[in-house]
């Protein structure tokens, strides 16, 4: 299902967080032994909705009227919102052993423990706000 949220897009403040620059997490990443990558799963889909503004995504089909409880896709705002979420929850590992691009995690270390270290916490931190990943 596609729904078109063009209207409420144009009348949205945009939010403007910044992604990270690729070429900047492929400097950081080169020169390190160790790498591990993970991937979130529908990523936009585990950002809660406050509920003051679920009803800002009301779509009627042939079943009923819904709004979302989560964000779907297509919001002018659910990419920086996204991000912001991702950094704010791994603001402790980023730039120190992690990188974050959208719902792609890439965890580097010159040493196989160091590595082994970053992964254990970034999923006990998943674990803990029930992020889930593919």
């Amino acid at each position: 299902m596609c729904i078109d949220y063009r209207q409420l897009n144009l009348v949205t403040k945009k939010d403007h967080y910044p992604l990270p620059f690729i070429d900047q997490i492929l400097e950081k990443l080169s020169g390190q032994e160790y790498f591990c990558f993970l991937d979130g799963y529908l990523k936009y889909n585990q950002v809660a909705i406050h509920l003051d503004d679920q009803e800002k995504t009301t779509f009627i089909s042939l079943c009923g009227t819904y709004a979302f409880k989560r964000m779907p896709f297509r919001l002018c705002n659910a990419l920086a919102t996204f991000q912001r979420c991702m950094f704010a929850m791994f603001f402790d590992l980023v730039g120190k052993g992690l990188e974050i691009f959208m719902d792609d995690f890439s965890i580097y270390g010159s040493s196989f423990d160091m590595c082994l270290d970053i992964v254990t916490h970034v999923l006990q931190i998943c674990v803990e706000k029930r992020l889930v990943l593919s």
